[in-house]
């Protein structure tokens, strides 16, 4: 009897888990759109996936350690994501025009770092772009500056 009134409680009374704060939504969000660029030519290379932890790292200002912990729970978040809404919308709520544009170069230069711009990368930058509300110029500029910064 003592144990179906526990469960009872357990269940019914649970306080419900801590959310994770804004930020770290943010970081997981971004680092999950980046993620994505790494598989949308279906080659998975190192040194895109390297240049996203650099990336993450860099935008965060955070340790090996905890970008690695970062780049883990977004690769879980996008692996469980049916779209990019969830991630999409969060950056819209937060970004400003100048972190989005930011970011659209960051894609930019996952796509561009193996030397090989595959049509399916273009197409998640551009969609990436479009549903942050990205002007068009400023996703051009975007590409521009991130294949003249990589070929130089």
């Amino acid at each position: 009897m003592l144990d179906q009134i526990k469960l009872f409680f357990d269940e019914h009374m649970k306080l419900p888990a801590p959310e994770e704060p804004l930020e770290e939504k943010l970081q997981i969000a971004r680092a999950a759109l980046l993620l994505e660029m790494v598989t949308m030519d279906d080659k998975i290379e190192v040194i895109e996936q390297q240049t996203v932890l650099a990336l993450v790292q860099q935008s965060f200002s955070l340790t090996l350690e905890q970008a690695t912990t970062l780049f883990d729970l977004a690769e879980e978040q996008r692996n469980q994501a049916v779209d990019y809404y969830q991630f999409t919308s969060l950056i819209n709520k937060s970004y400003s025009l100048e972190q989005k544009v930011e970011l659209i170069e960051s894609l930019w230069k996952v796509a561009f770092v193996d030397g090989d711009l595959d049509m399916h990368e273009e197409y998640l930058v551009r969609k990436i772009a479009d549903l942050l509300y990205v002007p068009h110029a400023s996703f051009m500029k975007a590409k521009h500056r991130m294949k003249v910064g990589l070929e130089s």
